[in-house]
């Protein structure tokens, strides 16, 4: 059940992933005891990130160097992991004011597998590739494939198809050695092993996918200037609440007492940052 066996007659690949949960009965358990055994096994995955950092560092700062020079960084998975690719990619804008089309997320299957799994899509080799193509990738842009299991035919197949083409690759996966690694220019392995329910990486592995990738996109986004000592001056101001905090970052930054006065200024200038560069002209 755990077992990958390669069609080129090497040594079965095993998934952690897919081992036996070593929580039996599950059914027969209360409630709380439920909720305590998932919360005890989400405790392990913030160390099995941290051993991963030098991994992450490895990719975050190939990202940032190809972004700063006009390139874009792409997430590529299927299920879950594409999912959590593009919301990632969907928070970058608001939080910090890139253009929508910086950092992408592609899942197999297209817009339709984001709420309904669409049968098949993760196993055609060939799709992966063309959803990148639609976007004009090149050889200024980066590439992060994202699979729990680290074996998924759409995103193997799309790194090897961006290799051969000399675009930079990572992967993001919870199983050690896994093949999705040998297509990556940069690997990340966030082995979080069993799940509670057997098999079901949307828990653990689907945990440390996101934390994962808050760190690459925070970081990236920081190295690019986006931050300013710890404050998002660059986010877009599309709701009271992030007004509200742009008036409060303004009034501290610029020394500006009266709130009227500086939600006037910043929503003449439309971010804190304009704003502040207005004010210290």
């Amino acid at each position: 059940m755990n077992k990958d066996i390669p069609a080129n007659g090497q040594q079965p690949f095993f998934r952690s992933t897919e081992a036996p949960s070593p929580h039996r009965h599950l059914e027969q358990r209360p409630v709380a005891e439920l909720l305590t055994l998932i919360n005890q096994e989400d405790q392990s995955v913030a160390p099995a990130v941290e051993r991963s950092i030098p991994q992450i560092a490895a990719f975050a700062e190939a990202a940032a160097e190809r972004m700063l020079k006009g390139g874009r960084l792409f997430y590529i998975g299927a299920g879950t992991s594409g999912r959590l690719g593009i919301l990632d990619a969907s928070e970058c804008p608001p939080t910090y004011g890139v253009p929508p089309g910086l950092v992408v997320g592609i899942i197999a299957g297209g817009t339709e597998a984001i709420q309904n799994a669409v049968e098949g899509a993760e196993d055609d080799r060939e799709q992966g590739w063309k959803d990148l193509e639609a976007y004009h990738i090149s050889d200024l842009d980066v590439v992060l494939g994202i699979a729990a299991s680290g074996t998924t035919p759409y995103v193997i197949a799309a790194l090897a198809a961006c290799r051969a083409r000399g675009i930079a690759t990572g992967s993001l996966c919870c199983n050690s050695g896994a093949p999705i690694s040998r297509e990556a220019d940069f690997p990340i392995e966030v082995v979080v092993g069993p799940e509670v329910v057997t098999g079901s990486t949307r828990m653990k592995s689907g945990t440390a996918q996101k934390l994962v990738l808050n760190m690459i996109s925070t970081t990236v986004m920081i190295r690019m200037g986006r931050v300013e000592d710890n404050k998002m001056v660059h986010m877009k101001l599309a709701n009271d609440k992030l007004v509200d905090r742009g008036v409060q970052m303004l009034m501290e930054r610029a020394g500006i007492r009266d709130y009227g006065e500086a939600r006037d200024v910043l929503l003449r200038h439309g971010s804190v940052k304009k704003a502040l560069e207005s004010l210290a002209k």
